[in-house]
């Protein structure tokens, strides 16, 4: 496991050196711009770079990948345009395993399972849904569960993807009766206090696109009390 390298700024970063960088990200906090104009994590993680290495002018940084803006937990960025392709072509032929976790409502009926939906997004409501079989405009989608602890009012599961759909965990979990704690969008009974859903990017293993080291990179969970009994 991996050591906070800088706590500054809010800005919890996990692991650095010249060609990436890796963050745990924040409830609230979005990856890249959008229309509401918020400040995006990418260039909270630019001025990060411009004041740590005394760098005037633009710093270069590339997104990889996204979380939804309520889930928390480990965001890769490229420092260089060497890196960059590379790391998109690891996400592309899924040579990158990512692992979350999440606090779920309900005991799910397997105790670990594979799911598979078609998902289908609707723009307008920023949401998708699950359905059995193929549909329009429907992506498929596969993840792999496991239970990993039992807590008072929740159930830990260990989630990983096959595939990456918009919303997709969210979804699957929500189309078998386990809503992620928080998630008022697909049928949690009410919100997380600080507007967050339970649902964290726990741990990310690929091989470095440059150095060619092998890296298994875990975020610490959010400091909640909840969270704090899933260790």
């Amino acid at each position: 496991m991996f050591k906070i390298l800088s706590n500054k700024d809010n800005l919890q970063v996990i692991y650095e050196d010249n060609h990436i960088i890796l963050v745990n990200k924040r409830a609230g906090d979005i990856v890249q711009g959008d229309k509401t104009g918020d400040k995006p994590l990418s260039d909270v993680v630019k001025d990060y770079i411009a004041k740590k290495y005394n760098k005037p002018g633009n710093v270069y940084l590339g997104t990889v990948h996204r979380l939804d803006r309520p889930t928390t937990g480990l965001v890769i960025f490229s420092k260089t345009s060497k890196a960059l392709p590379r790391l998109n072509k690891l996400f592309v032929s899924k040579d990158i395993s990512k692992t979350y976790w999440a606090l779920v409502k309900n005991k799910p009926k397997k105790e670990a399972d594979t799911l598979i939906h078609w998902l289908k997004k609707n723009p307008k409501n920023n949401k998708s849904t699950a359905y059995p079989k193929e549909v329009a405009e429907s992506k498929k989608a596969i993840l792999h569960y496991r239970t990993l602890k039992k807590l008072d009012n929740y159930y830990l599961l260990e989630i990983n993807l096959e595939t990456g759909r918009h919303h997709q965990i969210r979804t699957q979990l929500a189309s078998i009766g386990c809503p992620i704690k928080g998630d008022l969008k697909y049928g949690f009974d009410r919100s997380n206090k600080d507007a967050s859903i339970s649902l964290h990017a726990r741990n990310i293993q690929f091989t470095h696109p440059v150095s060619k080291e092998d890296l298994n990179i875990t975020a610490p969970l959010p400091k909640d009390a909840i969270w704090d009994a899933c260790l």
